[in-house]
């Protein structure tokens, strides 16, 4: 059992549903509260016109310096905006590994970005990994072979579709005893 509770910090628009379904989908895998707290990140710091993308490490650093909770609290932002790293095109989310504090994006998990139809059910459940993906960083979990494991490595949209929202046994195991 996790013996943290979980803070989600929308940093945009989100619909209050899909907030909701997100902060239950994540409090059922991992067996703690989750509250959210919204709360104002300035993004123009981050953002890098030549690559017309935000630098996910800033936006980190940006969540991690807000005061949200006390020290046992795992914090994710959620944002709607294009991330990358340096070393990377673009990337869905980014975490401290064993850390407090992550970042997750819808921006690219949306169809239309792709040419496709817009689909808010894939997106939440995309969305959703993502969130479960990189909040599993934080508790020390690093990328798992297990092919539906949601600690899979998911560089592309279909990694994200074919991977399932869940921690295999290994990962679970793994989180019980931190």
């Amino acid at each position: 059992m996790i013996h943290q509770d979980i803070i989600l910090v929308p940093c945009g628009h989100f619909e209050k549903r899909f907030l909701e379904t997100i902060a239950r989908r994540v409090g059922f895998e991992f067996n703690c509260p989750v509250n959210t707290v919204e709360v104002r990140i300035e993004l123009g710091d981050a953002y890098d016109p030549g690559r017309r993308q935000y630098n996910a490490d800033k936006l980190l650093k940006a969540l991690s310096s807000l005061v949200l909770a006390n020290n046992s609290s795992k914090i994710i932002g959620l944002f709607d905006v294009d991330l990358f790293i340096p070393i990377l095109t673009y990337i869905f989310g980014q975490a401290q590994l064993s850390g407090r504090y992550a970042i997750a994006s819808a921006y690219r998990l949306k169809n239309e970005r792709y040419g496709m139809k817009s689909d808010d059910v894939l997106l939440q459940e995309r969305f959703i990994k993502e969130v479960i993906h990189e909040l599993g960083h934080t508790m020390g979990l690093v990328h798992c072979y297990n092919p539906v494991c949601v600690m899979r490595s998911g560089t592309y949209l279909e990694d994200i579709d074919q991977k399932g929202s869940t921690r295999c046994y290994a990962c679970r195991k793994i989180t019980q005893v931190l």
